[in-house]
């Protein structure tokens, strides 16, 4: 067991940078890089910031990495056309992110894009991944709610009317609904978060770029077959963290994983998508609980 100075070192987070071809990826690092790696990819609207709370109280145990995604935080990326802004090419930045890092084994916490961007590497390496988290990161088509409807009339209709009719979505107005929404003690949910986040989605070009990833998100749900086979055959140990009243990925997306992994410990909680800001006090015991029984 650490001492208290020792532990203090260990939960102590350091912010870096690692140029990965054109992209300068920003990351959040704590703990003993000797320990079990846990990898924390964050969705959208959001960044490493979400895992602010998670971080520090995993790393007197684990070796943590929460990186930000191209577009995303305070990662920089090139100019849309300079940069395939699809979760194909995500998914190689941070996979090449890993490998230059030599984060040759890693548990997997994943939300709502960080988890197709999972799944892909997952997919690619399976050998990499000891055990995986999701917080409201999505697998199956089930758990696709009723706001992904205009996104899906995208999907089918690549029209530029069908993208304009989006354009609200990317905005700071729209960030901050979906922090709030689901949330019965909205008091609970800081605006440190959507506050971030609405400023990072308003510099120039990012609207553009978002847009661009909702419409390549299509690609993810033509994939679910895959992830699904690769969850089945390799049965990695699975947390489902759920936020019930996420309006964009349903309760019955985390229950699917029972049909493809028995034993996948499913936990929903009164909240929206975002269920760190309200029941991280909850939640980081159950992740850390299920690090220690899963991971070797």
């Amino acid at each position: 067991m650490a001492n208290a100075d020792e532990q203090s070192r260990l939960t102590q987070v350091h912010f870096h940078y690692e140029q990965v071809g054109d992209v300068k990826v920003f990351y959040r690092e704590a703990g003993d890089p000797q320990a079990p790696t846990v990898l924390l990819m964050h969705g959208f609207a959001a960044s490493s910031f979400m895992y602010r709370d998670v971080i520090p109280a995993l790393a007197d145990r684990y070796h943590v990495i929460a990186p930000d995604l191209p577009a995303f935080g305070f990662t920089e990326s090139p100019a849309r056309g300079n940069y395939s802004y699809t979760f194909s090419q995500l998914a190689k930045t941070m996979g090449q992110f890993t490998e230059q890092l030599k984060l040759d084994k890693y548990a997997l916490m994943v939300h709502d894009y960080g988890a197709p961007v999972g799944w892909r590497m997952a997919v690619a390496h399976p050998e990499r991944v000891t055990a995986i988290i999701s917080q409201n990161g999505n697998a199956y088509e089930e758990g696709l709610g009723a706001g992904w409807a205009p996104i899906q009339k995208y999907w089918r209709e690549p029209t530029q009317e069908n993208r304009d009719a989006l354009r609200d979505f990317p905005t700071p107005e729209s960030v901050k609904w979906q922090y709030l929404e689901g949330v019965a003690d909205q008091s609970l949910v800081s605006p440190d978060g959507y506050t971030l986040e609405g400023r990072q989605v308003s510099r120039p070009g990012n609207a553009d770029i978002q847009l661009d990833l909702v419409l390549d998100y299509a690609s993810n749900v033509a994939m679910y077959p895959e992830f699904q086979q690769y969850f089945r055959q390799y049965q990695p140990p699975l947390l489902a963290v759920w936020g019930k009243n996420d309006p964009f990925f349903l309760p019955a997306g985390a229950e699917a994983w029972k049909r493809d992994m028995p034993k996948a410990d499913i936990r929903f909680y009164d909240t929206g998508h975002f269920a760190l800001e309200t029941h991280g006090r909850e939640i980081i015991p159950v992740i850390r609980a299920f690090l220690d029984r899963s991971v070797k």
